[in-house]
């Protein structure tokens, strides 16, 4: 055994005697870990495959990549690109945590049929990439908030697009401005477990939403989380982040959270200390 593993095994078999043990999946290395700290492409300033260097440099686990925009025609929906990611991915030693479609803020998948078609698409892309969820925007022109007509139309999508994430065991995340109950209502009138909610942390405050409510509220429906608090590094703002981190704990969830956080200074240092705040708190 080499000195990291008796630590590691010490400190475990010390929070097992204290009965902290709902921690412990926590303790181990990355591959062992229940929670990986990524972060977007967009927020790391390159939505191209230079974003896994950049994430390199910071320590991260992994980057959100997005799927392209209406200018490149949605590029990883191209043999090539895809491999491309993934040469990059393997090159740095940074995985691909998952996938997002940020372009749906402007076109809309409640209006607009061509973003039917990118999510159809999106299945395919998530199995080349090797990834489980897609991260659905509906901000700006997206945003659902209020508007009843373009949520039917979006459960209407949903309800024929889901079969297909059922089969290929992929999952199609929400994010948006709705409160956990509105969200809850949409993912009841889907009735797929393909179709979860992506929480937002930051979002979810800006709206003035009691977020450890929401996130125990949405136990078993939450794919994947974004940290992030308006213009602040994270533990400096707004948030009260041990509070979301024992929300999480209480819903047992494991996966990723990618940062999106605010870098006021100096984009590489301040996701450093971004990541080591988080590490830190879920360690």
């Amino acid at each position: 055994m080499t000195r990291r593993d008796v630590i590691r095994d010490t400190v475990t078999g010390v929070a097992a005697a204290i009965g902290w043990t709902q921690f412990a999946p926590l303790l181990g290395g990355q591959e062992k870990r229940r929670f990986k700290i990524g972060a977007c492409d967009w927020s790391l300033r390159k939505t191209d495959p230079s974003s896994f260097e950049v994430a390199r440099r910071i320590g991260l686990d992994g980057v959100q990549v997005s799927m392209g925009s209406a200018a490149n025609n949605l590029w990883l929906r191209r043999p090539e690109i895809q491999k491309s990611y993934r040469d990059a991915a393997m090159r740095h030693g940074v995985e691909i945590a998952s996938l997002a479609i940020g372009e749906m803020n402007n076109i809309a998948l409640k209006s607009e049929p061509r973003a039917a078609i990118w999510l159809l698409d999106s299945i395919e892309v998530m199995k080349a990439l090797g990834v489980k969820v897609v991260l659905i925007a509906q901000f700006y022109r997206g945003d659902l908030k209020g508007d009843k007509q373009g949520t039917d139309r979006t459960v209407e999508v949903l309800r024929e697009i889901a079969p297909r994430a059922e089969q290929a065991g992929v999952i199609l995340g929400l994010e948006n401005y709705l409160s956990a109950e509105e969200n809850l209502e949409i993912l009841q009138r889907v009735a797929s477990p393909a179709v979860q909610v992506y929480y937002d942390v930051g979002n979810s405050t800006d709206k003035g939403y009691d977020i450890g409510k929401e996130i125990r509220m949405l136990k078993g429906r939450i794919c994947e989380f974004h940290f992030k608090d308006a213009g602040f590094l994270l533990g400096k703002g707004r948030i009260d982040f041990a509070q979301v981190r024992q929300a999480i704990e209480d819903i047992g969830y494991s996966g990723w959270a990618q940062i999106e956080a605010a870098a006021p200074n100096d984009l590489v240092s301040d996701y450093r200390e971004n990541l080591r705040y988080l590490r830190n708190l879920f360690s």
